[in-house]
């Protein structure tokens, strides 16, 4: 149950986030700002006893057919949704993971509630239009598995594959528990990421703002980081996580197989973010 004294705090959250997305950036920047630190002030005292969740121990084995997991990997259970925000819980089964996507156009915050998930968080590179246009252009005019940029990836890139490529760094990599500040997101700064639970299953509080919506340019990217190779005439390729501080190289692909998102019934307390 939750406690006497926090059992409104999801709903102060809801409301706070309405509040701080309603305008969002570069519309009144020092507000926004200002109502971003509430909101991640709030966020800092949610528990999961507050939502009437608690950890769930992952089934026993699962017949073969179902693979490594029983039902979905991960489940969400959403809260509430605005024009202008949606909220929601996601529940993930001890090891799985939620593959590397985007968020486009969109600022977010993620709060864990119990458990522990790794967090592998990238930028969006900045480009401007005429430079893009320039580089699309040298990666049309460029042969399958040649250098972009200067840069060999390992296996070489089929020609139909270059469309798809996007340039980032890296960001941060952690390990966050329910102990954790809030991870934040903007439309370029974290903006993509992969999350995966450790040791056992976890749970965090999930923010978008705007929400997804496919028909206003913000549908959900999936990403794999390239191996490329170091030096011309190197033939080892280096791992992205081994230089954090250079660019790393992504391609977009479908949604993996092995990931797929279930539903559930929120359990908490009522919310009205009006």
């Amino acid at each position: 149950m939750p406690r006497d004294n926090m059992a409104s705090l999801i709903q102060k959250i809801a409301r706070q986030a309405r509040t701080t997305f309603k305008a969002l950036p570069p519309a009144d920047a020092g507000s926004f700002q200002a109502n971003l630190a509430k909101l991640s002030k709030l966020l800092e005292k949610i528990q999961a006893e507050d939502l009437n969740l608690g950890p769930r121990r992952n089934g026993g084995p699962p017949p073969p057919q179902l693979g490594a997991h029983q039902g979905p990997p991960v489940t969400y259970m959403h809260i509430c949704e605005t024009d202008s925000f949606s909220m929601g819980v996601f529940l993930l089964q001890s090891g799985s993971c939620i593959p590397l996507h985007d968020h486009p156009g969109m600022h977010g915050l993620l709060k864990v509630l119990y458990g522990q998930v790794a967090i592998k968080c990238f930028d969006k590179e900045e480009v401007e239009e005429e430079e893009e246009d320039e580089d699309e252009n040298e990666e049309a005019a460029a042969g399958s598995g040649a250098d972009v940029q200067g840069v060999q990836f390992n296996p070489p890139l089929l020609q139909c594959q270059r469309a798809a490529l996007r340039k980032s760094l890296r960001r941060s990599s952690d390990v966050l528990s329910e102990a954790s500040d809030p991870c934040l997101l903007t439309p370029v700064q974290g903006n993509m990421h992969q999350i995966e639970a450790r040791d056992g299953p976890a749970a965090f509080l999930d923010i978008l703002a705007p929400p997804y919506d496919p028909d206003e340019g913000r549908d959900c990217h999936y990403f794999k980081m390239l191996q490329v190779s170091g030096n011309a005439g190197d033939d080892s390729p280096e791992s992205p996580q081994q230089q954090p501080s250079q660019p790393i190289w992504l391609l977009e692909v479908p949604q993996p197989a092995d990931f797929w998102c279930g539903g559930e019934p929120y359990p908490g307390p009522k919310v009205s973010p009006d």
